[in-house]
Order: structure tokens, then C-alpha cells, then sequence
């Protein structure tokens, strides 16, 4: 589990923000219980990239549930870039954001737990199903599914996130150097946070 940086005041003043914008008011039909069972079918279906979880995230916490806005999506992504460890991590961030600690604890838990039963569980098979065509045939198939999911969530967010001309330049300008130089995304999460507080100022 990542370590956040921040001060108890900086945590207390961001969930005052965050319920107070949430479209219902309080995300009242939260509990550890749904938070956890949420996250624990996001863990056992989740398949490919992590940035797949975008979508379900969308889908299940902005678009059907209304726990979180678009742009506390965006912040929970940035926030999984920015901290050491797989992109997953944002799960504890959005847990700590609707339920606080225990939340925390509990989306970290449901997100990563099905992945250690299914290596557990999947190991003696790996090799037989790498030589099965079929089985093959189905990843493959998954492969592209996720990459539409991807796709389709990326236009979402752009469409909330590109909403100025400073964001344009700072979404070229990460482009190009991911594109070009393969920049740690960290660093690139970094920058742009800085050049964004430069063309704010």
C-alpha cells in the first residue's frame, strides 16, 4: 500500500471538499460492506492494463453510484501515477476519499485479494493453457476488449479535463514526451503539475 505525503489538515480539508461536491450530497448509501464487495468484483474481473479499472471506476463510482465526480476520478488517477506501485493504488486513494481509513483499507483489500487466489489457484494450469488454441483465442479476444474499454473512458475523461487551453498544451506537451523520451509517468504527473500552477499564475 502507497504512502501519501500529506498532512492530517490536507486529508481532513479534501473530504470536506469532496462530499460537499459529490452530485447527491454525502455518499450516504456507502458502506464498508458494498465499498468492499465493489472492489472485490473490480479484483476478480479485472483483466490486461490496470488503466482498464478507469472504466469500471467510471462506470460503477461516478456514472451508477454517485460516489465520486468526474473530477475526483481524475485526482484518484493522477494520485495512483504520482505513488509508488501499480496504478491499483488508486483504489485505496477513492477508499480513503468515501469511507476514510477503514475505506481505505477495505478497497486496498477487495481490489488485490482476488488476484492472490487466482495465481494461488491458476498455477498448475499456465502451462497447459498456453498450448490450448482456445484459450488463446479468448485472451486475444479479452486483449481488445480492454483496449476499448480504454479508449472509450479516455475520450470521457478528456472530455472533462481538456476544458481549457492550458490543458491542451500541457496534454501535448505529456504526449510528446512520453512518446518521445518514455518519461516516467510519475515525473510526467510532476511536471505537468508544475506547469499547470505556472499558467494558473
Amino acid at each position: 500500500m502507497n504512502t501519501f505525503s500529506i498532512s492530517s489538515a490536507q486529508r481532513t480539508s479534501f473530504r470536506d471538499r469532496t462530499a460537499s461536491s459529490l452530485p447527491n450530497g454525502v455518499a450516504t448509501d456507502a458502506t464498508l460492506t458494498n465499498l468492499g464487495l465493489f472492489f472485490l468484483k473490480i479484483g476478480a474481473i479485472l483483466y490486461g492494463s490496470g488503466y482498464v479499472l478507469v472504466a469500471f471506476l467510471q462506470g460503477g463510482l461516478v456514472d451508477a453510484r454517485h460516489w465520486l465526480t468526474q473530477s475526483q476520478l481524475l485526482d484518484a488517477i493522477a494520485v495512483g501515477q504520482f505513488t509508488p506501485g501499480p496504478v491499483l493504488s488508486t483504489a485505496t486513494f477513492i477508499g480513503y476519499v468515501i469511507l476514510g481509513f477503514p475505506g481505505a483499507a477495505v478497497a486496498t483489500t477487495g481490489i488485490f485479494l482476488p488476484s492472490f487466489i487466482f495465481v494461488l489457484v491458476s498455477s498448475p494450469l499456465i502451462p497447459k493453457l498456453r498450448k490450448s488454441p482456445l484459450a488463446s483465442g479468448f485472451l486475444n479476444g479479452v486483449n481488445a476488449a480492454s483496449l476499448g474499454l480504454m479508449l472509450a473512458v479516455s475520450i470521457t475523461l478528456a472530455m472533462s479535463a481538456l476544458s481549457s487551453v492550458s490543458a491542451w498544451i500541457i496534454f501535448a506537451l505529456a504526449a510528446i514526451v512520453v512518446l518521445v523520451w518514455n518519461t516516467n509517468a510519475a515525473w510526467v504527473v510532476v511536471g505537468s503539475a508544475l506547469l499547470g500552477w505556472i499558467l494558473a499564475g
